[in-house]
């Protein structure tokens, strides 16, 4: 009974974390802080510690990015969600408003950031003349100039970050295209139902293999078509275990449970050799903008 006792009293003790990779002022943890405002935010080093945190039951929710309206997917969240057992439970949109940040006193000859916010800072950092290096992430890049001290050196991160780790902000704004924008998944151990009502806008995402059968994902897709669904994402990407396999998310804007949802997937499943529902979850309203 006592080890019962202790591990029901860890499930509470972490059941409010919201883990997510970077330090402290990264984006993932200003995502955290509008999405969940009363859970506590945990940074790790990883991608894979991050989620690895809720499977083992230290962490309620992992927030994590999964794609940039300007430089694109981020890969190695699409490799690694099919090795977890994670529901997606939410979507959220987060602007991305990169400021270049330097030591009070300072004269910088290159910047450092994650490699995602050097791809959409990649123009003005040209423009500037600044040599590029990458670093795991934005909020750690701001803290490592500061453990430095070293004058020569700029930073790409969030204007947190800089609140955090006392640093200047050069100039706000400095990604190259207007707009900029993150879309991060909130993934937790347990799917939420979420009620289906006519009328609502709603996100599925899927993962599955087709099977080796000519015209395949073909196949597999077309009911998707015949019942009027919108396919609004496709990712591929090899399984990790053969050259001649590989792994399809997609996203579908529309409830599981719906009649067309249902037909649509009956036949995927037909094709496919290999099929898992990651989760179905309301869509933002940033996608109406």
């Amino acid at each position: 009974m006592a080890n019962i006792d202790t591990v029901t009293q860890l499930y509470v003790k972490f059941m409010d974390n919201i883990a997510f990779q970077g330090q402290l002022g990264a984006y993932s943890h200003l995502a955290c802080a509008t999405v969940k405002p009363d859970a506590t935010p945990i940074a790790y080093d990883s991608f894979v510690a991050a989620l690895d945190a809720v499977e083992n039951n230290q962490a309620q929710w992992a927030m994590i990015p999964i794609e940039n309206s300007t430089a694109g997917r981020v890969e190695e969240i699409y490799r690694q969600i099919p090795k977890t057992k994670l529901h997606i439970i939410a979507e959220h949109f987060q602007p991305v408003n990169h400021c270049l940040m330097t030591l009070k006193e300072s004269s910088p000859s290159w910047v450092m950031s994650h490699p995602q916010a050097l791809a959409q800072c990649h123009d003005r950092i040209i423009q500037m003349g600044l040599v590029p290096r990458a670093e795991f992430d934005t909020a750690g890049a701001a803290k490592l100039l500061l453990e430095s001290n070293d004058s020569t050196g700029a930073v790409i991160a969030s204007e947190l970050a800089a609140e955090l780790y006392g640093l200047k902000i050069v100039q706000k704004h400095f990604e190259d295209v207007a707009g900029n924008t993150t879309r991060f998944l909130l993934l937790a151990k347990e799917a939420t139902p979420i009620e289906f009502i006519q009328g609502e806008q709603y996100i599925t995402s899927i993962l599955f293999k087709v099977r080796n059968i000519p015209a395949a994902l073909y196949k597999a897709l077309g009911g998707f078509a015949t019942n009027g669904l919108n396919l609004i994402k496709i990712e591929s990407y090899m399984d990790g275990k053969t050259l001649n396999s590989s792994q399809f998310h997609i996203d579908i804007a529309d409830h599981v449970e719906s009649g067309a949802m249902q037909l649509a997937i009956e036949e995927l499943k037909f094709f496919a050799s290999e099929y898992r529902w990651l989760g179905t979850y309301r869509a933002q309203s940033f996608r109406d903008l």
